[in-house]
């Protein structure tokens, strides 16, 4: 039996009364001292499969390479056929990398779907604003799909997208990756096991972290909600899903207090020039400083393609800081998203839940706290501790994993298992379930606006004329 399994049963009540001290155990302890499987990842629904999943990826920047570097890993599993990017270099780069032909190589999407279907699946990896289209076309010609998030930029979109992958019964998986970080599985399976009795409250915090802020949502390519989407939608409807998917109960209402208060122009120091390298008088001691981030430090390079001789890399570098956004002023842009809120919601449980996302912190790495009415849970996506009130015993779990929490492969792995079974319920991120961290993401923007608190509907009212 996995430590999953057993977890989910109640044995795992029953027998932790065994121990009697007051202690502190991590769940590998846990599982070596019942005698079961660690991994709580081990899905006996998975299986060996015959033939890879033949797999078209579009979009190949840096999500998508990602999600294609499972079929370097388990060749196996998935194998990729086929790729379209505009951009000649990241296509040459999965070209070369998982040894396609020049046939089924494309630097339009649309490209893709002007020939009959050649391959199992697709992954929709382009830029936000580039999701709708591949993906119903991707729908009508019949192929399964895993999608990048947000699943569209706008509501009507999303709907639409969800209404045909409906009609269709193609499987649409969305890639809210934290779901399968080891650190969010684990707190599921604690808290559908009941260890902490029934939920009463949530509080979860996203700090982006200040860099990061700056050079995705300042100077990058979603820092403005108008030609992106808005950041709640774009960075955490990660977290909307993870709150949902948590306290398992359909949203009721949303309430959103926030604004952009510090990287506006008005906050520009005295001396600050356009850009950091047109002789800033500030740039040195400027926590912010592009030739600091992405010059000296090396950091956040790969929005640049770069040389793969590393010698070539500081003029390369130098020269897209004077002619891209990555080297201008982060108090000099057109951003306009908020750099603080916060986001109330309530359950049709009764479950509340306050959500924070905060961009001045120098850490990142989600904060959770959950209430309930037997225990207590304090995590911060790397470990937690759960309290028992009665007893007053601790059991800890702890894990360091990447930025995602090591939750890009898995869901890969998940999604692979769903189309060769054909069966949509292997996946826990499909569309089916992903819906609605968005809808919960765009009625918190909405209220952000108005002052207001929204109602969240799975079914919109058009939905519900238009289909009598």
């Amino acid at each position: 039996m996995s430590l999953r399994q057993f977890i989910s049963s109640r044995k795992f009540l029953r027998s932790f009364d065994i121990i009697k001290e007051n202690v502190s155990l991590k769940w590998k302890e846990v599982a070596e001292l019942f005698n079961l499987h660690e991994d709580v990842f081990e899905n006996p629904r998975h299986i060996r499969l015959k033939k890879p999943v033949s797999v078209i990826l579009i979009g190949a920047g840096h999500r998508g390479g990602i999600y294609a570097d499972y079929a370097v890993e388990n060749p196996d599993e998935m194998k990729i056929v086929s790729v379209s990017d505009i951009n000649v270099k990241r296509r040459n780069t999965i070209k070369k990398l998982h040894n396609i032909s020049d046939t089924y190589c494309y630097s339009n999407w649309q490209d893709v779907f002007k020939v009959p279907k050649f391959a199992d699946a697709v992954i929709i990896a382009t830029p936000d604003h580039l999701h709708t289209q591949p993906c119903l076309a991707a729908l009508e010609a019949g192929y399964d799909v895993l999608l990048e998030k947000p699943i569209a930029p706008t509501e009507e979109e999303c709907r639409l997208i969800y209404n045909k992958a409906q009609a269709s019964n193609n499987i649409v998986g969305v890639c809210h990756v934290l779901r399968y970080s080891p650190y969010f599985r684990e707190l599921k399976e604690v808290l559908d096991a009941g260890l902490i009795g029934n939920i009463i409250s949530l509080q979860h915090m996203e700090p982006i972290e200040q860099i990061h802020m700056s050079h995705s949502y300042v100077r990058g390519k979603w820092r403005n909600s108008k030609s992106a989407t808005p950041i709640l939608l774009a960075k955490s409807s990660h977290d909307t899903d993870i709150i949902r998917w948590l306290v398992n109960s359909p949203a009721k209402d949303v309430h959103c207090f926030g604004n952009l208060k510090w990287f506006t122009n008005i906050n520009a120091p005295e001396g600050s020039t356009e850009r950091c390298t047109d002789g800033c008088k500030v740039e040195s001691s400027c926590p912010y400083s592009a030739l600091q981030i992405y010059l000296r430090d090396k950091k956040r390079l790969y929005v640049f393609d770069m040389p793969e001789n590393k010698s070539e890399w500081d003029d390369f570098i130098l020269e897209k800081l004077k002619t891209t956004d990555y080297g201008r002023c982060v108090y000099r842009m057109d951003n306009d998203q908020p750099d603080h809120l916060t986001v109330n919601m309530l359950f049709e449980n009764g479950v509340t839940a306050a959500f924070s996302m905060e961009a001045h912190v120098s850490y990142e790495g989600r904060r959770t706290r959950i209430m309930g009415s037997k225990g207590d849970i304090v995590g911060n996506m790397e470990s937690f501790i759960m309290t028992d009130f009665k007893t007053r015993k601790q059991t800890s779990w702890k894990m360091k994993t990447d930025a995602h929490g090591g939750g890009d492969h898995r869901l890969v792995k998940d999604w692979i298992q769903a189309v060769a079974q054909k069966d949509k319920g292997l996946l826990s991120s499909s569309i089916d379930v992903s819906i609605e961290s968005h809808l919960m993401a765009f009625a918190a923007e909405k209220s952000r606006l108005n002052r207001t608190i929204e109602e969240v509907k799975l079914i919109s009212n058009e939905y519900l004329i238009e289909n009598g």
